[in-house]
């Protein structure tokens, strides 16, 4: 069933569990990340980022997702993520998108607040939800593996809880990405996290839901402390899209010399691949 992102924070809160969003490369991801979620009888988050329109545009793969989510049997928010421009933000409103994040985090404080607030009038006419984000991550969201080492990261800007007070009760939004030690990309180091961030944050905002970017590669004890602390919502894509991959490849290598390569069988080994990444996830950010 298709949700908004305010009504699935609002689950995730109830049940104390981080709601696992996971970005639609494709129709293979979005039928690994539907089918984990149902397996499991959990919500789920499906988003698809503005900058990886060049993989398939949001015209093409927003209507399909938005349609398979109507048909789901769990809840399902259909979100962008890191919207970049208002003109991005509302061609996924028209689509049927239930959630918008608009990432102003790169721009001076005061564009990023207009402009988020502007984001948050433009959702409300259709009804949907706003992620914002304060601080920075460092790496941006296409950031590849090798930009990703995570812990010297002097881009980095650590979200300020007396700031996210201000920012939140200016914009209204419902959910808040802060950065406090999480990275985009593949890990080349083991992650530092200041949970103390997410704790004031929510303090400080009336326990706004916080959202942890760069979830991939985290390791089970710090999901499960970033839960504790306040977040509801855990981004994860890239090591969902390395199992993938790797799967594919593992395919390819174990066929003999003569045998036939099908695309069909590629993809669908790396659909099983992901299916199995994404449970695991899942289970770990809802605690079970």
């Amino acid at each position: 069933m298709l949700v908004t992102l305010k009504e699935i924070m609002e689950i995730a809160e109830e049940k104390k569990i981080a709601v696992g969003a996971f970005n639609a490369s494709g129709l293979e991801a979005i039928e690994a990340e539907l089918a984990a979620a149902e397996g499991l009888n959990l919500p789920v988050i499906i988003q698809f980022a503005q900058c990886h329109e060049p993989w398939i545009p949001l015209k093409t793969i927003g209507p399909i997702m938005v349609d398979m989510a109507k048909k789901a049997s769990v809840p399902v928010c259909i979100h962008l993520d890191h919207g970049e421009t208002l003109e991005y933000l509302k061609e996924a409103l028209e689509i049927g998108f239930t959630g918008i994040m608009y990432d102003g985090s790169v721009l001076p404080y005061e564009e990023n607040l207009q402009n988020t607030k502007k984001a948050v009038e433009m959702a409300g006419k259709y009804g949907a939800s706003v992620e914002a984000e304060l601080g920075s991550m460092g790496k941006r969201e296409s950031g590849s593996g090798e930009e990703g080492a995570g812990v010297d990261d002097d881009t980095k800007i650590y979200t300020d809880p007396d700031l996210a007070a201000s920012f939140v009760s200016d914009t209204k939004i419902d959910a808040l990405a802060c950065s406090f030690g999480t990275t985009h990309g593949i890990y080349l180091a083991e992650p530092r996290l200041d949970f103390d961030v997410v704790k004031n944050v929510r303090i400080k905002t009336g326990n706004i839901p916080v959202v942890m970017h760069g979830g991939s590669g985290v390791s089970n004890e710090d999901y499960r402390k970033a839960v504790e602390s306040g977040v509801r919502k855990i981004n994860y894509f890239t090591y969902m899209d390395k199992a993938g991959g790797t799967a594919a490849a593992d395919y390819i290598k174990g066929l003999k010399d003569k045998d036939p390569v099908f695309f069909s069988s590629i993809f669908m080994a790396a659909r099983e691949a992901m299916k199995y990444n994404v449970e695991s996830a899942m289970k770990v950010f809802a605690g079970i």
